[in-house]
């Protein structure tokens, strides 16, 4: 130690209880909410098109809003199923794509032409897509989708949670998707990430439930037997 006058001090502080932050259950969108969202926007523009495939494949696959706003056409393997992108730390991940994705993103690239390397969701400009368009293109449908479908009225509704539905999906499926399968299916970096959605998926809990023994409990005040009582006298 190379100031033992202080040890009582550090002593005192490290005594000290970390802070204790409330934790909030995630939000997620059921089923029939998702199909509200996705009919929610004009297919009959090119607009309305690319915002169908963007929140498609943001359920379908729980990336990012980064990793969406960072994607070329060049990302997509529609032949093998897959979708390429950089997540944190630069780290690239391959996530699978559903039949449904595969074929609304191949009539979407042909709409847009034969550049390898541009924007699979570009801007009205061209360029690529920001967060913030992101952002504001989840909200301006799910207020559409609100009309309805009355579930999603007074959900905040956002690119993370959407995020958020495509591992409550893996995890809830006919056949459940184990957590470490969903963590690398996110690209998370630890199974602690992970671990939330289990806390947020009721259904799996009765499920566990289930599988327990019944405890053949009875209602009411116990009452112990005159022989137990008797016993319990002649001590």
């Amino acid at each position: 130690m190379k100031a033992p006058e202080c040890s009582e001090q550090i002593a005192r502080v490290l005594s000290i209880p970390e802070k204790r932050f409330d934790s909030t259950l995630i939000s997620y969108l059921t089923e029939p909410e998702i199909d509200a969202l996705l009919a929610a926007p004009d297919r009959s523009i090119p607009t309305g098109r690319r915002d169908h495939a963007l929140l498609l494949l943001a359920v379908q696959t729980g990336l990012r809003v980064s990793e969406l706003a960072s994607l070329r056409c060049q990302d997509l393997n529609l032949g093998a199923g897959w979708v390429r992108c950089e997540g944190k730390g630069r780290k690239e991940r391959c996530t699978p794509l559903s039949r449904v994705a595969r074929q609304v993103l191949r009539v979407w690239l042909r709409e847009l032409g034969d550049d390898p390397n541009g924007p699979l969701f570009p801007s009205r400009t061209g360029g690529h897509m920001t967060r913030s368009p992101i952002w504001r293109l989840v909200v301006k449908h799910t207020s559409t989708a609100r009309g309805w479908c009355p579930s999603l009225v007074g959900k905040n509704i956002t690119p993370h949670v959407l995020r958020h539905t495509a591992a409550m999906r893996l995890l809830r499926a006919p056949t459940p998707v184990d957590t470490a399968t969903i963590a690398l299916w996110l690209g998370h970096a630890t199974l602690d990430s992970t671990n939330k959605y289990l806390h947020a998926d009721m259904e799996l809990k009765r499920r566990a439930l289930d599988r327990t023994t019944p405890t053949n409990a009875k209602p009411g005040r116990y009452r112990a037997p005159d022989r137990l009582l008797a016993f319990l006298e002649s001590l």
